[in-house]
């Protein structure tokens, strides 16, 4: 056991920061290393089946406010949150820590930084996320999603590695599947999704939009589209009233196979959305989340639709009769699906995770030597 790699995954609570660790867990399971992963409560839904030998909490906090007492407030609970990351630390003497962004990430990275262990971080957007902004100078290696990342900037730039965004294996089988764009006559797989925050957006606008379209469209629809629990069954009786066929669910485990069957999917701009579209490769619509902080994933849709991978829409230019227009377009005319799709996997990937394990078992090797010449 000694022998073995020992490696800490530290991530938030959503699926943007899991899923990358989730697949770099597998990998590092496939060479044999030890792995545990400290989150926050929030990753109850993706960490029950996470494959690490543990998943542990820490006191953790969102800086949410510039107010005083909320500056303070965080700053106590992730004071808290390094005190007991060293404790974990002490208990199961990783050889690296590897944090995936979010703050419950910032407190065992600064801990380990403390006990001299090996740090790197990686960067899921186009934009250097705030947590990981603050851990950027304390870490060994910044590894990132995007060959440019905005405020990876300065003497940073030394430390940075383009390995891109870690897919599951669940992605990588699904990307073996070659794109075919609709043909006439034939239904048309629509898949739409938001995460957790996009759902109800998509629930409000796109059932609305898609009766807009000409019945003999209507009537090819196969829509599969996530809904909040609150949302579901007025969005299926949406879609049944406009005659289009619908499958509406909170969650989806077998996303990624539904996105390889997909022939046009609407989705938010989120980093493992990116990811996983460009790896399956397959045409998009995508709306960044609007107001969010820094406009990660404005950064992100941009990026594809430069590459012609997708379409970039501000939700506040879109209408009904906007989203009917698009989505009529796009399907009405097969060769751009297909040349997106294309441009989407050309973006893609694939081999993110073996590079980025690759990093973690040097990172490894070099504590193991800076040890032994302690000892």
């Amino acid at each position: 056991m000694a022998d073995k790699l020992t490696v800490l995954l530290a991530a938030g609570g959503t699926g943007g920061h899991l899923f990358p660790a989730y697949a770099l867990a597998e990998e590092l399971n496939r060479r044999g290393a030890l792995v545990d992963l400290v989150t926050d409560m929030r990753g109850d839904r993706y960490g029950a089946d996470f494959p690490a030998r543990a998943v542990h909490r820490i006191p953790s906090a969102t800086l949410t406010s510039k107010a005083p007492t909320a500056v303070a407030r965080t700053s106590w609970t992730l004071t808290r949150g390094i005190g007991s990351a060293m404790k974990l630390l002490g208990q199961l003497k990783p050889d690296v820590v590897v944090g995936f962004g979010g703050y419950p990430a910032f407190p065992p990275l600064v801990a380990a930084k403390l006990r001299g262990i090996m740090t790197v971080i990686h960067e899921q957007n186009a934009v250097l996320g705030r947590a990981n902004r603050l851990l950027a100078k304390r870490v060994d290696v910044i590894a990132t999603s995007f060959d440019k990342v905005k405020f990876l900037d300065g003497g940073l730039t030394a430390k940075a590695r383009f390995t891109g965004n870690p897919v599951r294996d669940q992605v990588v089988r699904a990307a073996e599947r070659v794109y075919r764009a609709p043909v006439d006559g034939e239904p048309v797989k629509l898949l739409i999704f938001g995460g957790s925050q996009g759902a109800r957006y998509f629930s409000d606008a796109l059932p609305d939009a898609l009766a807009l379209l000409p019945q003999k469209l209507k009537s090819r629809l196969d829509v599969t589209q996530q809904a909040r629990d609150e949302d579901i069954e007025r969005v299926r009786a949406a879609y049944a009233a406009s005659g289009i066929a619908a499958k509406v669910a909170p969650f989806f485990p077998s996303l990624p196979e539904i996105m390889g069957d997909a022939h046009l999917v609407v989705a938010r701009a989120g980093a493992s959305t990116v990811a996983e579209l460009t790896v399956i490769g397959r045409p998009s619509i995508l709306v960044p989340l609007p107001h969010a902080v820094d406009n990660d994933q404005l950064h992100n849709a941009q990026r594809l639709e430069a590459r012609g991978a997708a379409k970039a829409i501000a939700q506040d230019k879109l209408t009904p009769r906007i989203w009917a227009e698009e989505i009529e377009a796009l399907i009405g005319t097969p060769g751009r699906l297909a040349e997106a799709a294309s441009a989407a996997k050309a973006l893609g990937r694939p081999d993110a995770v073996n590079t980025l394990a690759n990093i973690v078992e040097e990172l490894g090797g070099r504590r193991a030597m800076l040890m032994q010449g302690v000892q």
